[in-house]
């Protein structure tokens, strides 16, 4: 009869650490293959392959969470130490290290919604770079000629917009340029249509003004417009932007970085032109002004003329015509007085024949001697007549001598007179200098400027 043999001693099974982790793992990724959690942030570091690297607690206990590239690229959001969130994932093993932590494959803050939550970290970033600063904003022209539009083609907005714009300005230019403007793709479609207007082919087919056009819709309908890149663009645009996105209590962050945001797309068209009649009223009141100042100007020339004919050298010209038209009239009383006297004696040389006459009664000698007084009454009066003529011949010689020293004369006949800084005349090119300032005088108004080069003969 055979002998059954008994063996108390204990079978031991030994694990390497890698296999126990491996079990571990697999088991742990079985139970828990799709949970959630809801926890506190803390230690969180992004790194520089994408993945992010945090850990959630509560008041009692603490997981490790990694969130792979793939999945965090996705989130709308910056998780931040503090925020309350909620993860969804799976518990795996980090076997180098032996810990279990949660691989996050979706995250969501507790209480504010990651869209919103999103947009303020956003808008609270730009913020403190200055971007949306009034100071940094440009002004839009006052009467753009070619009018760039990023927009749907299909929506009801740029509809509105054609229907304004072409009852305010009829001969405006209007360049669409078709994009999506939600989902997926559509912020880098509506940045590459910034960079085409900024790629214009010529100067005088540029636009003067950009607007970025869009209907209503929920924050998830508008969020393209709440991304980063695309604010960036529209800060770097050299050329004015308008933001006209969703309905008037719609606020994206296009709207803080552009250069002015229109409640709407039809508000947009209303304020990127003026109407007709509004210029037409502003040319008139600048017509005013300018005639206003046209009048001022007018009033301060003659101020000067006045002043420059009260300069000296004008001055004694004037002194100088006034003595020459005083010996002119001395000159014509002495010819009068000397032919009073003429015709006196004359008349004394008749009156005594003609007493004579009168007593004696001679008609005969009374004749001749008429006669003789016609005579001499001639012969004296043509010496006269050339004397006067010769006396009026040498006045105006004189006065046509003065004409042509009057300075205004010489001016009209194109030639100017040059003052130097302290109102003396320039009489030789080397009384100045370059870069000297003078003033030329015209026959009408004055020209100021400076010495570029001395030429002396």
């Amino acid at each position: 009869m055979s002998q059954i043999q008994l063996n108390f001693a204990v079978e031991r099974r030994i694990y390497r650490v890698s296999e126990i982790s491996r079990i571990i793992r697999e088991k742990l990724e079985g139970e828990f293959s799709d949970v959630w959690i809801e926890g506190e942030i803390s230690n969180f570091r992004p790194a520089g392959s994408g993945h992010c690297y945090f850990t959630l607690k509560d008041d009692t206990a603490q997981l490790r969470c990694v969130c792979f590239r793939q999945y965090s690229r996705y989130l709308k959001f910056r998780p931040e130490d503090g925020l309350l969130v909620t993860a969804r994932g799976r518990i795996s093993v980090y076997e180098a290290r032996g810990e279990y932590q949660l691989l996050v494959e979706f995250l969501e803050p507790r209480g504010l919604g990651a869209l919103q939550l999103a947009f303020d970290q956003l808008k609270r970033k730009l913020a403190a770079e200055g971007l949306f600063e009034a100071a940094r904003k440009k002004p839009l022209p006052k009467l753009p000629r070619r009018i760039g539009v990023i927009t749907s083609p299909h929506g009801a907005a740029i509809q509105d917009m054609i229907r304004i714009l072409r009852r305010r300005h009829k001969n405006l230019h209007l360049l669409i340029y078709a994009v999506r403007v939600q989902g997926e793709g559509a912020a880098g479609e509506m940045i590459e249509a910034l960079r085409y207007f900024h790629r214009a082919p010529a100067p005088d087919k540029a636009v003067d003004v950009i607007v970025l056009a869009r209907g209503g819709g929920s924050m998830e309908d508008l969020w393209a417009f709440n991304e980063e890149r695309l604010a960036r663009a529209i800060a770097h645009s050299t050329i004015p932007v308008i933001s006209a996105v969703g309905h008037e209590t719609d606020f994206t962050i296009a709207d803080f970085v552009a250069d002015l945001r229109a409640p709407t797309p039809s508000a947009a068209a209303e304020l990127v032109i003026e109407t007709q009649e509004r210029f037409a009223e502003q040319i008139a009141t600048l017509e005013n002004d300018l005639r206003k100042v046209m009048r001022y100007d007018l009033l301060r020339r003659r101020q000067e003329l006045t002043e420059l004919v009260a300069h000296r050298g004008f001055q004694t010209l004037r002194i100088m015509l006034g003595e020459a038209a005083q010996r002119s009239d001395e000159m014509a009383d002495r010819l009068t007085e000397a032919m009073r006297e003429g015709l006196r004696r004359a008349r004394r040389r008749w009156e005594q024949p003609h007493a004579f006459l009168t007593h004696f009664d001679l008609r005969a000698r009374q004749e001749r001697e008429r006669l003789r007084l016609h005579r001499v009454s001639a012969a004296l009066v043509h010496p006269v007549r050339l004397l006067l003529s010769k006396k009026r011949g040498s006045m105006e010689s004189l006065a046509a001598k003065l004409e042509q020293l009057n300075p205004a004369a010489i001016l009209e006949r194109g030639y100017a007179i040059a003052f130097d800084a302290a109102g003396n005349v320039l009489r030789d090119a080397t009384q100045s200098g370059p870069r000297q300032e003078i003033t030329v005088r015209l026959a009408r108004g004055k020209l100021a400027g400076r010495v570029e080069k001395v030429m002396p003969d």
